[in-house]
């Protein structure tokens, strides 16, 4: 049975996961291994999931692919533990994603950011209000990729069926200035991963997704561990430990000038140096170079020093 708004709003302040996509050389979906995957994650401590989301390369994927994503997701992991899927698209391909995994038991719905090259405020907030008529299930919709109003964040806070907002802009001051506006009831979840974390947390997120913390969720968990704490120096240097490697996946790789295009192999390629699942890629994301190899390996050579120093160190300040 699905987890209620409350238990779901819980989960997510915290280290939300997300479950990558591992395909074989054929780019054919591994389900044995996204389960496995999500079994680790889950017997290290991760109990909030994101699923069929863009780390998952969601819009690689077809719909049939999406719920059958979901469907392992949700079947691998405990009852306890929370997964949202992504819903995306036009309104009739969100609702049938929405139908589809309701049937599956998914907990909650991440609305991705909206890929229509035109855009208006009070339209996005009817296409939020139209997903929640659909369905039983919480809606989190998922920020990014468009520069909207503060006051258009704080109306999303207004609409019933929205237990959190997923704030992935890196503007904090917008951020602050939507939560003091908005509804107290929704959970505020820092989309941007460990490096905005402290900044964000300030501001009013109560959450974060995971970026190294995909693959090593102990440095997530210490940085919230240290947020919650309010030991400021302990976060920020938690923090520092993750940014060389969030910032090689923040780099625009070989041969291309759009940041952030090793993001999805970068993340995959640690889940294999820390034992898990990560497989291939499909296009238009491509797969690291051997010199970008490389450079992951010495990267995560360092995260691991850096987390067994400062992991175990008491986090109360």
């Amino acid at each position: 049975m699905p987890l209620n708004e409350q238990a779901v709003q819980s989960k997510l302040r915290g280290v939300s996961a997300g479950l990558l996509t591992p395909f074989d050389d054929d780019t054919n979906i591994e389900h044995g291994k996204l389960a496995s995957n999500a079994r680790s994650l889950s017997d290290r401590g991760v109990d909030s999931f994101l699923a069929v989301a863009n780390i998952s390369e969601y819009h690689s994927l077809s719909q049939p692919e999406r719920i059958e994503i979901a469907e392992t997701s949700v079947s691998a992991l405990p009852a306890d533990a929370s997964v949202l899927a992504g819903v995306g698209g036009s309104t009739g391909d969100a609702i049938e994603l929405i139908e589809a995994y309701d049937d599956i038991g998914v907990d909650a719905m991440m609305i991705m950011p909206p890929d229509h090259t035109y855009l208006h405020e009070r339209g996005l907030l009817e296409y939020y209000s139209t997903l929640g008529e659909a369905t039983d299930r919480p809606l989190v919709p998922y920020v990014r990729g468009f520069d909207p109003a503060a006051q258009y964040l704080a109306d999303l806070t207004t609409i019933d069926d929205i237990v959190a907002i997923k704030y992935a802009i890196s503007d904090t001051t917008k951020l602050g200035a939507a939560v003091e506006a908005g509804a107290d009831d929704v959970v505020w979840v820092n989309g941007l991963a460990e490096p905005m974390a402290p900044s964000m947390w300030i501001e009013g997120c109560e959450g974060f997704s995971a970026g190294v913390s995909n693959f090593r969720p102990e440095v997530g968990f210490a940085l919230f561990d240290a947020l919650t704490n309010k030991n400021w120096s302990r976060a920020r240097r938690l923090r520092n430990i993750c940014l060389p490697y969030q910032q090689f996946r923040d780099s625009r790789g070989t041969d291309n000038d759009i940041p952030g295009a090793l993001s999805v192999p970068a993340v995959k390629k640690g889940l294999e140096l820390a034992g898990l699942h990560g497989g291939s890629v499909r296009a238009p994301i491509r797969e690291l170079t051997p010199s970008e190899e490389r450079r992951a390996e010495t990267l995560y050579q360092q995260l691991d020093e850096d987390i067994a120093a400062l992991v175990d160190e008491p986090s109360t300040a």
